[in-house]
């Protein structure tokens, strides 16, 4: 896992683009035009990655599956026998809550709308997340806790090993066929959705999509999305490295 994760961080943006430049510094005598090339599509690429409109126009790609409607939270008791919630990190050792790790803001997104379509449904709720970098509680823990204290929601089933979505589908799936549970509400990111619901599928559940957090809308921000925000910044990686996986997963776990 550490050498994977270097790897993905040395070479996806944008940790690629600086690699870019400092190629473009360390060639700027030797090969003064490829020097200039790598620093236009450095610089280019870590500007076009910190546009708002970049992050809405990318989204839009991936964000193929539409939202429920709040009518329809009710009827999902006739669709679906059970509510899986994906994990998204944790924050670790918050001195706010005591120094116990706490769920991610992403985390904490997808649970709040769980909670009410598991409310809305009365539907059972799975919690999916192994070991962040090796360390427990697991993601599944985390939530399960933070869905009994914060919004009231019991957690039935807690899957701690997985860690990629791939296996989150592969170990929930170990988890509820053997019961009869082969319908499934998959909560996670509207732009994480497209991969999550592919990897349920290939579980062998029929799935129903609960995407949250849009990000291909309109936030209504100044200039139109087209001024550089630190936050577009960290939204472009997400996007790119979910296209990755995306197109990942389906050349090599068919």
């Amino acid at each position: 896992m550490p050498v994977r994760y270097f790897l993905k961080q040395l070479l996806l943006p944008p940790g690629g683009l600086f690699l870019l430049l400092l190629v473009a510094w360390w060639l700027r005598r030797s090969w003064p035009r490829l020097s200039a090339l790598c620093f236009v599509l450095g610089l280019g690429g870590l500007w076009l990655m910190s546009l708002p409109i970049t992050v809405e126009t990318a989204a839009k790609r991936l964000e193929t599956e539409p939202a429920l409607a709040e009518s329809q939270w009710a009827a999902l008791a006739q669709q679906a026998d059970a509510i899986v919630v994906l994990g998204a990190g944790r924050e670790r050792a918050d001195p706010a809550w005591g120094g116990v790790d706490q769920p991610s803001v992403i985390a904490m997104e997808r649970m709040r709308y769980a909670a009410r379509l598991a409310k809305a449904s009365g539907l059972p709720v799975l919690t999916t997340g192994g070991l962040h970098f090796g360390l427990p509680p697991s993601e599944a823990e985390v939530m399960a806790v933070s869905l009994h204290n914060d919004f009231g929601v019991n957690v039935r089933w807690k899957e701690e090993q997985s860690r990629t979505t791939w296996e989150n589908a592969q170990l929930s799936a170990a988890l509820l066929l053997p019961q009869g549970i082969k319908r499934v509400v998959v909560v996670t990111q509207a732009w994480h959705m497209q991969r999550s619901r592919w990897s349920f599928e290939q579980a062998g559940f029929a799935v129903v999509p609960a995407p949250v957090g849009f990000l291909g809308v309109d936030k209504a921000r100044p200039f139109g999305g087209w001024m550089p925000e630190s936050q577009a910044m960290w939204q472009s990686g997400q996007l790119l490295n979910e296209a990755v996986g995306l197109l990942g997963y389906r050349l090599f776990y068919r």
